[in-house]
């Protein structure tokens, strides 16, 4: 008797073949005395959990990737009102840090935060001579660990990344600044896979 193999098919194409073979039998009921295993074409036996989870397992860990908190910059680039904190950082050799593993609290001005300064304040601050008095202002910023809403109305002042003192005060709502003057906290709670970020609607001064 002469062979049934099909000639010539590559061995891609009935690798193929037999997954979708044995994807569909699924549906198939199990053959008797396979203790609810699926018996293949081929003669695989192979239990549908086994097949399901392969099926299902991996669209299911791409939307848990996709769904899984970014680091404190890329959270402030994708929330688009931080434009002028994403340069400032980038001119201060700053990303890096604040892409590492923290965690941290980052006071985050905004891009009209930003614009409130003097005319030209942040063109001048941005330019390679100034970067450590860019890096010494966003410092201020940043505050080692994760310090949440309800940690903040807690406490009167915190240690910042850049060793200075932040004072922080709840009259009138959540104030957080120096003696230069303070800021307005106007939105918390920011999780961010290393940290946790606060909007502020001012820039934190020395």
């Amino acid at each position: 008797m002469k062979s049934s193999r099909i000639p010539h098919v590559p061995a891609l194409v009935l690798a193929l073949a037999g997954l979708v073979t044995l994807t569909s039998s699924l549906d198939a009921a199990p053959c008797q005395g396979s203790g609810g295993q699926v018996v293949s074409q081929s003669g695989t036996v192979v239990h549908p959990a086994i097949i399901r989870e392969h099926a299902v397992s991996q669209p299911v860990r791409q939307v848990a990737l996709m769904q899984a908190p970014k680091d404190i910059v890329d959270t402030a680039v994708g929330a688009g009102t931080f434009k002028t904190l994403a340069a400032a950082l980038g001119a201060a050799d700053l990303v890096a840090t604040l892409k590492g593993a923290g965690p941290f609290t980052v006071f985050a001005p905004t891009d009209e935060a930003f614009a409130k300064l003097p005319a030209g304040t942040v063109e001048t601050l941005l330019k390679p001579e100034n970067k450590e008095k860019l890096k010494e202002i966003l410092l201020l910023h940043v505050v080692p660990g994760n310090v949440y809403a309800a940690d903040v109305v807690k406490l009167t002042e915190a240690k910042t990344a850049g060793g200075k003192t932040l004072a922080i005060s709840t009259d009138g709502g959540v104030k957080v600044g120096t003696a230069t003057g303070k800021v307005n906290v106007v939105k918390t709670d920011i999780k961010a896979s290393n940290g946790v970020i606060h909007v502020i609607d001012a820039v934190i001064l020395p």
